[in-house]
């Protein structure tokens, strides 16, 4: 019987490789995007190739009762989940000066809340089974802050703890949590720092480029599936080697 997993924001950049890699290796997929309905589209036709069943609704993170809904219709879809991969993000440029409380409030409610509330939608499926893998995607600006982006940094550090706390709670339940932690990865999120920023920090980076949206869907598939079976609480970071 084929495993299905749960993505957010699957419709662009890493959610969208990691949507392409778990149907190419045989799992439903159950995803939900905030905005374009035509990625979402694109991405269903992709992944009919592999012969998979998709599950795509519209739902933003913010919004628990529509991450709810998303939860229900996969758990009438495809009787259960075995994955969470709790990817939605947003990300900002700006001196901490000019970071108003609505840019703060708005960027803990995507990246840290919006995984809170996607955990608590999906861990009784996971709790009734007593397995289950969750993992989250932080960022290597979590671990090492990044400069101008005081209030992104904090979310995804944020992250972190909360996948370490919850790795040791729900660990006797058979729950595995971990992280994902990118360094620099050609996203369209990215691409607010330039070409010639983009630049440089493939020049700083010991592997000598930026990474893709498949090299971290690969690191999210491993903790996800039964090769990881021993590793619980980790954060594995994607980046190159720019933060060892």
């Amino acid at each position: 019987m084929a495993k299905t997993v749960l993505i957010t924001g699957a419709t662009r950049g890493i959610g969208r490789a990691c949507a392409l890699k778990f149907a190419q290796q045989g799992w439903n997929v159950a995803a939900c995007y905030a905005r374009s309905q035509e990625a979402a589209q694109t991405l269903a036709q992709e992944i009919e190739q592999y012969g998979v069943q998709f599950l795509c609704e519209q739902a933003d993170v913010r919004d628990a009762a529509a991450i709810r809904r998303v939860v229900s219709l996969a758990q009438a879809h495809f009787g259960t989940l075995d994955a969470v991969v709790c990817n939605a993000g947003i990300a900002q440029q700006k001196l901490f000066s000019d970071i108003t409380e609505e840019d703060w409030d708005t960027m803990f409610d995507v990246n840290t809340k919006g995984v809170y509330r996607v955990i608590q939608a999906a861990l009784p499926l996971l709790l009734e089974q007593q397995a289950g893998s969750i993992v989250t995607v932080s960022s290597i600006w979590g671990q090492t802050g990044g400069s101008c982006e005081v209030h992104y940094s904090a979310s995804k550090a944020a992250v972190i703890g909360m996948t370490k706390a919850l790795a040791k709670e729900l660990g006797l339940s058979g729950i595995r949590v971990n992280c994902v932690s990118p360094g620099v990865i050609d996203t369209d999120m990215n691409q607010l720092h330039g070409a010639e920023v983009m630049e440089e920090l493939a020049e700083e980076t010991p592997l000598g480029r930026n990474g893709a949206p498949a090299d971290v869907a690969e690191a999210v598939y491993w903790l996800a599936s039964e090769q990881s079976r021993f590793v619980t609480g980790q954060v594995l970071g994607v980046n190159g080697g720019f933060y060892i």
